[in-house]
């Protein structure tokens, strides 16, 4: 091969020696969590006034077709003490009719009492969308979506609402939108700093302030694929950027497979005050699969599980309860606030298989933790 000495060539290697460089500190990672995991560190009680309780709960999006009523009494009889309720843009409003709530607060009180009756906190409130969309009128319906949100949360006295920071075009002209994660060549670096100075930055300034008029300044954001948030560092760029009420919603699920360690990152968001939100779900990576095409490739079926580097799974399915174990002793440690919000995304225990799996796990690596019974 013909060596290119051009100015480009070598900004191109020095991009390629820098990046390589922090891959291979990423790749390493995982091993930590597995020793720590699987008892090669010994474990130590928790500190006097670390423990606390943290409420189990559910994310809604898991039971379409459930009625609400219906619902609360499964949930219920479960032992979920919490719920995460979707308001709208993804994850639906199936149990949530935000504008009818808003026009009858009569209504409102009732429907959080059916939840309140049966000591289940309504804690969260999601509404995952993009209201930075290339599309002009989707993006007005997801921006609009968030606001009717704040609102409910504030007539409701709920202090998280749970989203996606969104994901725009690569420029002013493309009509869909453009997750852009490496900055070589030379354009890419164009897209990003363009989508974050001109869409994603003003956007949320002017929605932070929004919410911040209603009392609302927990903004938890899922660290997801496909948008502009989609790790811890991209996280916390964007709570620089914009104020406090940026926060993550911790979804490990996603964590996993791009290496990150998951009591490294509950320690980092939990140092800079932005652990607002925290899903549970699961991820298995298959070695064999992981090896030959590398991590790049996620499947959401079980059809295509053959040939899929990971997927979702419920709590304990693709970690062990040792893991979990430390995951919520991490969580704890750090003095988080929130819920645990059980998700659901499992092809092969789909809905109510999965939740109650996943509900299995936690109840008794918490149990374990405080030394009570599940």
């Amino acid at each position: 091969m013909d060596r290119d000495t051009s100015p480009a060539s070598a900004d191109r290697r020095k991009f390629l020696t820098t990046t390589a460089a922090a891959l291979a500190a990423s790749v390493a990672v995982p091993a930590l969590t597995a020793a720590r995991a699987e008892g090669s560190m010994q474990e130590t009680p928790l500190a006097p006034g670390v423990a606390r309780k943290i409420p189990i709960g559910v994310f809604d999006a898991a039971f379409p077709d459930w009625s609400t009523d219906e619902m609360i009494e499964k949930f219920s009889a479960w032992g979920i003490e919490a719920v995460e309720i979707g308001t709208g843009c993804y994850p639906g409003d199936k149990h949530c009719p935000v504008q009818e709530l808003l026009d009858d607060p009569a209504k409102m009180r009732a429907w959080k009492k059916k939840f309140e009756d049966r000591n289940i906190q309504v804690a969260t409130l999601s509404c995952h969308g993009n209201p930075v969309h290339p599309d002009a009128k989707r993006a007005q319906h997801d921006a609009e979506i968030f606001r009717r949100t704040v609102l409910l949360a504030e007539r409701l006295g709920v202090e998280v609402i749970v989203g996606f920071s969104g994901c725009p075009a690569g420029n002013a002209t493309d009509t869909m939108p453009n997750w852009a994660t490496y900055r070589w060549p030379p354009e890419y670096a164009q897209i990003l700093d363009w989508q974050w100075k001109e869409r994603v930055i003003p956007y949320w300034k002017e929605a932070a302030k929004f919410a911040r008029s209603h009392g609302i300044r927990k903004l938890a954001f899922e660290m997801h694929p496909g948008f502009v948030v989609y790790n811890p560092m991209t996280l916390l760029k964007l709570r620089e950027a914009v104020g406090e009420e940026i926060g993550a919603n911790c979804d490990l699920s996603h964590l996993f497979w791009q290496g990150c360690d998951p009591i490294e990152v509950i320690r980092l968001l939990g140092k800079n005050g932005a652990l607002f939100h925290a899903h549970m779900k699961d991820t298995v990576l298959y070695k064999e699969n992981v090896a030959r095409y590398g991590v790049l490739n996620f499947s959401f079926t079980k059809e295509d599980l053959p040939q899929a580097s990971e997927t979702f799974r419920s709590v304990g399915y693709g970690h062990s309860a040792n893991t979990w174990k430390e995951i919520v002793r991490t969580y704890m440690e750090v003095g988080y606030k929130g819920i645990l919000s059980i998700e659901n995304e499992d092809p092969i225990l789909p809905g109510e298989v999965g939740v109650r799996r996943a509900l299995a796990v936690l109840k008794n690596v918490r149990a374990e933790l405080l030394g009570t019974e599940a």
